[in-house]
Parts: C-alpha cells; sequence; structure tokens
C-alpha cells in the first residue's frame, strides 16, 4: 500500500484514540442517517458525547475531521489493492473483485463521494493534495496496472484508465448520490443488500462487455 503523507498519517493515528473514533463514528452516523456531508460540529459532538472543542485538540478543524474520516473510510479498501494484484489469478477475475470492493465499500460509506468532491474541490489546497495522494492517485495506479496486465495476458482490450476510473467512481457516485432523483422520476426504492448486489452484477456486465476482448475468457 502506498505510504500516507505525514498529515494523514497523524489523523489516522488520532483516529485510533477512543475519544477521535467517536467523533468519526458520529460523523460516519450523521452522514448516512441524513444522506448529507452537511452536519455541524455541534451535531458531532451531541451525537459522540464528546465536546466539540476536541475536534481541534485531535483534527485541527472539521475539514480535518473529514479528511480522517475519509482517509479512514478508504484505508480497507486502499490496503487490499496491492494484495489483490499479487494474487495468481486473471486480471479478469481480478477486475470482477475490484469493482464488487469499489461498490461495497461506497455502499457502506455511502458520503464517500460527496466527501472527495468536497475535500478536493471545496475545501483547500492541502487537503486536495493530500486526497490526490493517498486516495486518487493509488486507486488511478493500481487501476493502471490492472489494465496493462489484462491487456498483456490478452483478456482486455486497451483502456484509457482516467476514462476507466471515471466511468466506475461515477458509476457509484450516482448510484448513491442520484437515488433521490432517481426515486422520483423512476419511483426507486433506498439502496439495499440486494439493490447493491444487482448493481455489482450489472456493472460487471457493463464494464466487461466494452472491455474484454471476444477471445478472451475468465
Amino acid at each position: 500500500m502506498p505510504q500516507l503523507n505525514p498529515s494523514v498519517s497523524g489523523r489516522l493515528a488520532a483516529a485510533k484514540n477512543t475519544t477521535a473514533d467517536k467523533l468519526l463514528g458520529a460523523a460516519s452516523e450523521l452522514m448516512i442517517e441524513r444522506k448529507s456531508i452537511e452536519v455541524s460540529l455541534s451535531d458531532i459532538a451531541q451525537k459522540s458525547g464528546v465536546n466539540s472543542a476536541l475536534v481541534k485538540y485531535h483534527f485541527g478543524n472539521k475539514d480535518g475531521l473529514l479528511l480522517a474520516l475519509l482517509a479512514r473510510d478508504a484505508a480497507t479498501e486502499l490496503a487490499n489493492l496491492d494484495y489483490l494484484m499479487a494474487q495468481r489469478i486473471s486480471p479478469t477475475a481480478k477486475m470482477r473483485l475490484h469493482i464488487a470492493g469499489i461498490i461495497k465499500a461506497y455502499y457502506q460509506f455511502p458520503y464517500m463521494n460527496r466527501l472527495i468532491h468536497y475535500l478536493l474541490h471545496e475545501s483547500s489546497v492541502e487537503a486536495a493534495d493530500e486526497v490526490s495522494k493517498f486516495f486518487v492517485g493509488p486507486l488511478l495506479e493500481f487501476q493502471r496496472r490492472l489494465l496493462t496486465q489484462g491487456v498483456a495476458a490478452g483478456e482486455f482490450r486497451v483502456i484509457d484508465p482516467v476514462l476507466f476510473y471515471t466511468s466506475l467512481i461515477g458509476a457509484c457516485d450516482h448510484l448513491f448520490f442520484g437515488r433521490h432523483a432517481m426515486s422520483r422520476a423512476a419511483g426507486v426504492g433506498p439502496v439495499t443488500d440486494e439493490v447493491c448486489r444487482d448493481y455489482i452484477a450489472h456493472m460487471e456486465a457493463l464494464i466487461f462487455g466494452g472491455m474484454l476482448r471476444k477471445e478472451s475468457g475468465e
């Protein structure tokens, strides 16, 4: 797994502290309940039972807390990338596991993409740099390597990794962020375990239908 820069590593270390972990847990729960990242420090403090002044002590400010939350939520998926790449299975099988892993991560943390957008575009330059270094960059590099491996194995067509990243992450974005719009237009309900499983199958079929070479197999 790529090394986190010092400030992100510090925030992750802080998150292991019981008080800091309570703050992160409360922020996560509130965002899921409200389907929004617009939660105040006072709301987080009330939910966690921790004084809001301790946010500054552990994370510097609210954006520092949000950055630590994203780092916490993304850590498991990012840690799995090198492990998945090293497995003695086909690139197609690796890609299938990767697609499912990404969608499941967004299902577990449905606010993730809104948090990424906020930290990349509406917070500080420093926050955007950190998100790029510990999340976007490693994920793009993994996908680039896997796509290259698939082409070399004769399983994948040549595909631009940036366009692939945009397609997969964008698909997650719309399922979990645009669901309320779809509920009005098509009468669909909330994202459930069944919806998540169906979406994984749909995205596998959609992506592999466009990227697999006809002569390749599993």
